[in-house]
C-alpha cells in the first residue's frame, strides 16, 4: 500500500530533536504563552519576510482573528474563492461577515483576478486570497484591484508555508497571513495549531489582544476576546521542523517534478505553474472527468489518493442559506467533481512516486 500520507517517517527522522523539545517544555513548568511561543513567533515571523507573527489556536481562528482585528463583521463583505476549504468561508462568517464567492482561474485552482471586481461592493471591506494546494494567489494583480478601493487582502496561506510569489515567501505579500499548522501541512504541528503573520503593528497588538480573552493584565480584560493561543509544546515541535521546512519543501518538489516528467502527456489536467510562483506542493491535484473511475482503480493497485475537495463551499448545508444552487458558481462546481490529489509528501520515496506514475499513466489512457 502506497498511502497518501504518512506522518511516521518525518516523526522518525526528528524523534530525538522532538524529544528534546519535549523535555524543554516539561522542565519549563511553563504551558501557555511562554518562551517557545514567544521564540517560534520570532523565527517564523523572520522565516516569512513579516516583522510580526502571532501563534493562535488554528488557521481557521487566524483568519477570523484577521477580520476581527481589521473591526470587519456584521454588515461587511468579505470577497473568498469559490474554490477552496471551507475554512475560508468560515472565518468571514464567524467575524459576523458575508463571504461572497469569486471563482477560479480553472489553469491554477486560484482565485482569478479579472474576476474580483464585479464582486465588490459598497460593502466590501476586504479581500482572502487563498496559496490554494501550496501554489500562490497572483497576489499583484489582486492587491491592485483592492487599493482602487481601498481594501485590506489577506492571506489564506494554510497550505503554501516557505512558497513564494516573484521571489518573496506568503506571509509577507499582503497586510496580513493566516497559517495552518494542522499535522498534515508543510509545517506541521504534533497537534492543532495556526498564526497570523503581519507588518501591521497596530494590528499585530490587536490579535495579541483578542488570542488572549481580550486581556494584556492578567484578569483584566479591554475587550471581548477568543481563547485561541498556540500552546508551549506545539510551538517547541514547530520550531524543530521549521528548521527542516525548506528541505522537505524541496523533497516536495523533485517528486511534483517525477510526476510532471513520468504523466507527461499520458494524462490530461496536470497543475499549471505560472513563471512568477514557486510552490511548495502541499498537495499535487490532476483532474480528470472520470476522477471516481480513476481513484478506485489507483485504489485497486494499493495507491491511496483524495480528493480536496469533493464538495465546494457554496454546496454545503453551511451555506444553503445562500441560495447558491448548482450551475451558480460552475468552474469551482466542476473542479470539485474532477480534481485528484496524489500521494506527496517528503518522505515519499521516488519509487514509490514512479509507482503512482506507472499506474495513473497505464490507467487513464485506458479509461474511455
Amino acid at each position: 500500500m502506497i498511502p497518501f500520507l504518512d506522518l511516521r517517517p518525518a516523526h522518525e527522522e526528528l524523534r530525538a530533536d522532538l524529544r528534546a523539545a519535549f523535555e524543554r517544555v516539561l522542565d519549563s513548568g511553563r504551558c501557555i504563552l511562554g518562551r517557545e511561543t514567544e521564540h517560534f513567533e520570532q523565527e517564523f515571523a523572520a522565516y516569512c519576510g513579516a516583522r510580526f507573527c502571532i501563534g493562535v489556536g488554528n488557521g481557521l481562528d487566524a483568519l477570523h482573528l484577521i477580520l476581527r482585528g481589521y473591526g470587519i463583521g456584521a454588515g461587511d463583505e468579505v470577497i473568498v474563492p469559490s474554490n477552496t476549504f471551507i475554512a475560508t468561508w468560515l472565518a468571514v462568517s464567524h467575524a459576523g461577515a458575508v463571504p461572497v464567492p469569486v471563482e477560479p482561474d480553472a489553469r491554477t485552482y486560484n482565485i482569478d483576478p479579472a474576476r474580483i471586481e464585479a464582486a465588490i461592493t459598497g460593502r466590501t471591506r476586504a479581500i482572502i486570497a487563498v496559496h490554494l494546494y501550496g501554489q500562490p494567489a497572483d497576489m499583484d494583480a489582486i492587491k491592485a484591484v483592492a487599493a482602487k478601493h481601498r481594501l485590506k487582502v489577506i492571506e489564506d496561506a494554510a497550505q503554501a508555508h516557505g512558497a513564494r510569489y516573484k521571489g518573496r515567501r506568503t506571509g509577507a505579500l499582503a497586510d496580513a497571513a493566516g497559517f495552518s499548522f494542522y499535522p498534515a501541512k508543510n509545517l506541521g504541528a504534533l497537534g492543532d495549531g495556526g498564526a497570523v503573520t503581519t507588518d501591521d503593528a497596530a494590528l499585530a497588538e490587536r490579535i495579541r489582544l483578542l488570542r488572549n480573552y481580550g486581556s494584556r493584565i492578567k484578569y483584566e480584560h479591554e475587550a471581548p476576546g477568543y481563547n485561541s493561543r498556540l500552546d508551549e509544546l506545539q510551538a517547541a515541535f514547530l520550531r524543530v521542523k521549521l528548521a527542516r521546512l525548506d528541505e522537505w519543501n524541496e523533497r516536495r518538489r523533485r517528486i511534483a517534478a517525477l510526476y510532471v516528467n513520468e504523466l507527461g502527456k499520458a494524462v490530461p489536467g496536470l497543475p499549471v505553474v505560472p513563471e512568477w510562483a514557486e510552490p511548495v506542493w502541499h498537495l499535487f491535484v490532476v483532474r480528470s472527468a472520470h476522477r471516481d473511475t480513476v481513484r478506485a482503480g489507483l485504489s485497486a493497485q494499493g495507491i491511496e489518493t483524495m480528493v480536496h475537495y469533493p464538495v465546494p463551499p457554496h454546496a454545503q448545508a453551511a451555506y444553503a442559506g445562500m441560495n447558491l444552487g448548482a450551475g451558480a458558481l460552475p468552474i469551482a462546481e466542476a473542479i470539485h467533481r474532477e480534481v485528484l490529489s496524489l500521494p506527496m509528501g517528503p518522505h515519499l520515496a521516488f519509487a514509490e512516486a514512479q509507482r503512482v506514475a506507472a499506474a495513473l499513466s497505464l490507467f487513464a489512457i485506458s479509461v474511455p
